[in-house]
């Protein structure tokens, strides 16, 4: 459920007028917030570098309020983009305000400021009105003193002063999250849910003094067939659905029935725990395989639509053997790790930005406002819950010790587990602004561990951050320019360079390896040569630095005319040379 959704446009601009400094105040290190809205063009250049440069935190807060303020002045049409940025699950994470702001959205509690008395309204306080609100008093606890009957009436209508504060006298859906108590329906059965049993597992909601499941409740209710409960079950007309999809409850992946007898695990849960580990938990942890032939907690996701899927003409499932599948959902695309999937709540989706759970993932298309993740992510066509069911990807059970499940660090998930460069596991350095993982001798400049520091950055997220500073130049300035002020542009493109040849065609000496190389080659070149010359400052210029790394993709060309080592030369060559143009801004 997107909060936005319930807003005008002009509601929009008065929520961002209202909490500029509330906003300002609690964000103290504002460079996330500032990349964000750089990145969605709501904020100026000069006005970016500016705040982004403050060091004084009092400064930054000042810089901060003076950014939402040109949001606000000079961005008015976007400010529903700016909300939507603002509610990304990264930047919930990185400062809680904004997930206070959203929550606030969602229960109502922004509409109290709604009918305050305007600053510029001088009418607003004149004598004719106070007069009409003493009257307005007087009769409320007029009616305050009838017959509950007779007051219930006449509460309904539009005049009455009781009748408008009432409502606030209840307490708002924050307040009853915190306090982990929500009052439900389900049909014409009333009870109340606590969170902390959903959590776990157990009967959790409590009505006319008997607890149930969600499942037993809406049965209870003659509601349903006990498989659709997210939906049936209501909060303030709120579906529990929509409470779990924001995160604002959590609930098992299946119910667990602990009279249910031959318990099975899925191959992936009893491989990555040992044997001792295994038999333990083995009598009490159900898959949601397993569990899909009785009670579950989740809604009725096996439509007729999705049945028609799996029953339609046979698929061809060789090409779901990849060790990571292409997935999209909506505009948005990565890709899926099958080793690292668990669920809904495993960070198994690679993106070019980050890793994401499958709920995370639906969340990044703000065109689909309620998605689930085993109908609404896509790969080649077919839907992750007919992955799951053809045992293409599999489900842990809820209490799986595996360390995908308990890992010792949940903050190891958001980088990858090999080497950005080689492919390959290890003693990995992790970037702290993107995925990307390197050994120290794959990254450039080599890392040495008593310079890394706390918080560090590969050579392509520095470079991505100062792109957009550096001057457009034309093909001559750049090739003439000398290396030792473009050694950032040097090494990222030597660094893409090893990324792309995966065969490691071009990587080692080829006179070594490759018989009669010397006799047809004058002037062999590869790229650990080149890695090595770099480094030692042997290049004056670009032109000399490009000078080579073609004399490499020339060469194989020459030794290899007829063969795929040729065309892979050519390929590699052309790449080469869009990628300098791009990172030298080549007019």
């Amino acid at each position: 459920m997107d909060p936005l959704d319930f807003l005008t446009h002009e509601e929009m601009i008065r929520f961002l007028r209202c909490k500029k400094t509330e906003i300002s105040s609690y964000i103290e290190e504002p460079r996330t917030f500032l990349n964000q809205l750089r990145d969605h063009d709501l904020v100026p250049e000069n006005l970016y570098q500016k705040v982004k440069k403050m060091k004084n935190k009092e400064r930054k807060q000042e810089g901060v309020y003076e950014i939402l303020d040109w949001v606000e002045n000079k961005r008015e049409q976007h400010v529903g983009l700016f909300w939507r940025c603002m509610f990304r699950d990264h930047l919930l994470q990185k400062y809680p305000i904004f997930r206070l702001l959203r929550n606030s959205l969602l229960d109502g509690s922004y509409r109290i400021s709604e009918n305050l008395p305007k600053a510029d309204d001088p009418s607003s306080n004149t004598e004719a009105e106070r007069k009409e609100k003493k009257q307005q008093q007087k009769k409320g606890a007029t009616k305050r003193k009838k017959s509950g009957e007779e007051t219930d009436e006449e509460e309904r209508g539009p005049s009455s002063v009781s009748s408008k504060k009432k409502p606030a006298m209840k307490p708002t859906l924050s307040q009853l999250l915190e306090k982990g108590e929500l009052p439900v329906t389900c049909g014409d059965k009333e009870g109340t849910l606590y969170k902390d049993k959903l959590a776990r597992g157990e009967m959790c909601i409590l009505s006319d003094g008997v607890w149930f499941t969600p499942c037993d409740f809406e049965r209870f209710s003659g509601r349903g067939n006990s498989k659709n409960w997210k939906l049936t079950i209501r909060c303030q007309n709120i579906t529990l659905y929509k409470f779990i999809q924001e995160g604002n409850l959590q609930c098992p992946r299946t119910y667990r029935d602990y009279g249910r007898k031959g318990v099975r695990f899925s191959s992936s849960c009893v491989e990555s725990s040992s044997s001792s580990a295994s038999s333990q938990s083995a009598s009490s942890v159900v898959t949601d395989e397993s569990s899909e032939d009785h009670e579950e907690w989740t809604e009725n996701e096996d439509s007729e639509q999705e049945e028609e899927e799996e029953d339609s003409d046979t698929v061809d499932l060789s090409e779901f053997q990849d060790f990571a599948l292409p997935v999209s959902c909506g505009s948005v695309s990565g890709l899926i790790y099958k080793d690292r999937f668990t669920g809904s709540r495993s960070k198994s989706i690679r993106t070019e930005e980050r890793w994401f759970t499958p709920e995370e993932f639906v969340k990044q298309e703000l065109t689909l406002t309620d998605g689930h993740w085993k109908k609404d992510i896509l790969c080649h066509g077919k839907t992750l819950n007919y992955l799951v069911k053809k045992k293409i990807l599999y489900i842990h059970s809820l209490q799986c010790p595996c360390r995908l499940c308990c890992p010792e660090n949940r903050l190891d998930q958001d980088n990858d587990d090999v080497c950005y460069i080689c492919n390959s596991v290890g003693n990995l350095v992790c970037c702290d602004e993107c995925p990307r993982a390197f050994h120290h001798h794959c990254h450039l400049p080599t890392l040495q561990e008593d310079t890394l520091g706390d918080n560090w950055m590969c050579t392509c997220c520095v470079l991505k951050n100062n792109h957009r500073l550096w001057l457009h130049m034309s093909r001559e300035g750049a090739l003439s320019s000398p290396v030792s002020g473009n050694m950032m542009r040097c090494e990222y493109l030597l660094l893409q360079l090893y990324k792309a040849d995966r065969q490691r065609v071009f990587t080692s000496d080829p006179t070594k390896r490759v018989e009669r190389y010397s006799s047809v080659i004058s002037k062999p070149m590869w790229l650990n040569r080149v890695k090595t010359k770099l480094q030692k400052d042997k290049y004056r210029t670009v032109r000399q630095f490009v000078r080579d790394i073609k004399l490499i993709f020339t060469n194989c060309q020459t030794f290899n005319k007829v063969n795929k080592y040729g065309r892979m030369g050519a390929k590699m060559k052309k790449e080469f040379e869009k990628e300098f143009n791009s990172i030298f801004k080549i007019q």
